[in-house]
């Protein structure tokens, strides 16, 4: 009688160790994957961060009354570093239907530019202003 009672607890020790490896595994890879939705997270906001200050810009140049600038660099911290935004305006060389062109209206494209991990990254809005009289 004896001898059947040490394999079942020898069996019951198995079952222990594997049930705290799998419950072991399951923790690390639930830990991964909040990692990664805490990475998302932040890189969304980043992206946020940087769309706002491009609207922001658009916005006080719409609302200037003169021609936008030719040429225009500011930088901006956003929190999670600085973003260098580019402003270049150009004629925007549109024409009417009897081949006329239209002046007055600015092409202005803005380029952020920032880095995430040592990796250049850029994000870029092209948008028309009208100033004619």
């Amino acid at each position: 009688m004896r001898r059947d009672k040490f394999p079942t607890r020898a069996f019951a020790l198995y079952e222990v160790l594997l049930g705290v490896t799998i419950f072991a595994v399951g923790v690390l890879v639930l830990g991964r994957s909040i990692e990664n939705c805490l990475n998302a997270s932040a890189i969304n906001e980043e992206e946020n961060r940087v769309r706002q200050a491009l609207a922001n810009r658009m916005a006080e140049i719409q609302a200037s009354p003169g021609v936008p600038d030719p040429k225009h660099e500011t930088k901006v911290d956003t929190g999670f570093g600085t973003v260098k935004v580019k402003e270049k305006t150009v004629p925007a060389g549109l024409k009417n239907d009897k081949n006329v062109e239209l002046y007055g209206i600015n092409k202005v494209t803005l380029t952020a530019e920032w880095t995430r991990g040592n990796v250049a990254q850029t994000q870029q809005i092209v948008f028309y202003v009208y100033r004619g009289g």
